[in-house]
């Protein structure tokens, strides 16, 4: 079977892994919490891929069936602190949360925020998101995917870095489950405009909101972050997109 990079997925090139060092308590912060929330597997040549063989039993993960009505899949990529991610554990605690992040301080800050609020449904993984959606994920196992925020790739030149193309779009049909959701939201327009572009033009995904101009509310439980207000601050409008897999 073809890897990622082999079926046009951008791989670890979607996104630029800026990594300061954990200062002593984020540290200790991994320490103490990675038996509760992270998730290791074998890793490939570099530090955020995966090994061809590595795999995740994500029932074993949980404790309990997964991927069922009572018992959906939720994931975020590029999940960030975890503001997004604790919203949505605690709004749905039948729900299984597994967020990607690449980023091991946004990781501490995040095991920090969920082991405050007592949450238990959430696993975290320091992998690239697009080989670990190809690779970890059945098909139609996914009830809802969420992308909030991911990379602009400003630059005109750099934009087919950009994580939202034909190609993942295509992966993340193939691992929604029918009915499940995909979020999206960004605070660059031609960003937005070309997410919509690429959704719109994916066979099996339909806009949850047509009769809005194709953009979506706010979802009430996607709080605003301090990256969000900085975007506001700098003029950016912030727009939410909601698709669902229909076949």
């Amino acid at each position: 079977m073809p890897d990622a990079r082999e079926r046009g997925l951008p791989g670890v090139v979607s996104y630029v892994r800026r990594s300061p060092r954990m200062n002593p308590g984020q540290q200790r912060t991994l320490v103490r919490l990675a038996s509760r929330y992270l998730i290791e597997v074998p890793r490939g040549d570099l530090s955020t891929s995966l090994a061809s063989d590595a795999q995740v039993h994500w029932d074993a993960e949980f404790g309990h069936p997964t991927g069922t009505a009572d018992s959906p899949v939720f994931v975020e990529i590029g999940s960030g602190t975890g503001d997004a991610l604790l919203a949505c554990a605690l709004a749905h605690p039948e729900a299984n949360v597994i967020g990607f992040e690449v980023y091991e301080r946004a990781v501490a800050s995040t095991m920090s925020k969920l082991a405050a609020a007592g949450v238990s449904n959430v696993r975290l993984m320091t992998v690239d998101a697009v080989q670990a959606l190809d690779q970890l994920f059945a098909p139609a196992s996914i009830t809802r995917l969420s992308v909030f925020f991911p990379d602009p790739w400003p630059k005109k030149r750099h934009h087919k870095r950009r994580l939202v193309s034909p190609a993942f779009a295509e992966l993340v049909v193939s691992r929604l489950a029918v009915g499940g959701q995909w979020w999206l939201a960004t605070d660059w327009p031609d960003y937005a405009e070309q997410m919509r572009e690429v959704l719109d033009a994916t066979v099996g995904l339909v806009n949850d909101y047509p009769a809005a101009g194709g953009w979506a509310p706010r979802p009430a439980e996607r709080p605003i972050t301090k990256f969000e207000q900085r975007g506001l601050a700098s003029g950016r409008p912030v727009l939410d997109l909601a698709y669902r897999r229909i076949s």
